[in-house]
């Protein structure tokens, strides 16, 4: 008989309204997560352009599996990302196109003739005495007119 009392004092404790409020509460912070997890996943759809609407409704209809399933399945890259990694393939066929190097010295973009940095004034070239077109400074013969220095 004293268990049976036991484990009806256990029911009891278990009866308070405080419990309920409980469970209640956790339910409600479930649904504020699962409802969190919809918005990010459509913001986030939104900004790798894939169908934001579509991923948003399969969170909101499959649950937790929807955004197992959209993170496998989203594209890997951001719209920004690539557009500024098209932007640097760019700029980076224009710099080897354009035949502009850097100042060794103060990293600048200069033109390959240049004789002196025009921004640190660092020697770049010394130029040829006979015809003054620039030579590098380790050179000992002008390619263009064979004069030695």
């Amino acid at each position: 008989m004293d268990l049976f009392e036991y484990l009806n004092n256990i029911m009891d404790f278990f009866k308070l309204p405080i419990w309920r409020n409980l469970i209640y509460g956790f339910v409600f912070f479930l649904i504020i997560i699962w409802l969190s997890f919809v918005y990010w996943v459509y913001r986030d759809a939104r900004l790798r352009n894939t169908s934001a609407v579509f991923w948003a409704l399969a969170v909101f209809v499959l649950n937790y599996l929807g955004l197992v399933i959209y993170l496998i399945l989203r594209p890997p890259e951001f719209i920004d990302d690539i557009v500024e990694r098209d932007l640097e393939i760019k700029r980076m066929e224009v710099l080897l196109n354009s035949k502009l190097t850097q100042c060794p010295a103060c990293g600048n973009e200069i033109k390959e003739d240049f004789l002196i940095c025009p921004y640190c004034r660092k020697k770049l070239k010394n130029s040829c005495s006979k015809c003054g077109k620039p030579l590098s400074l380790d050179w000992k013969v002008c390619p263009y007119c064979k004069t030695t220095r």
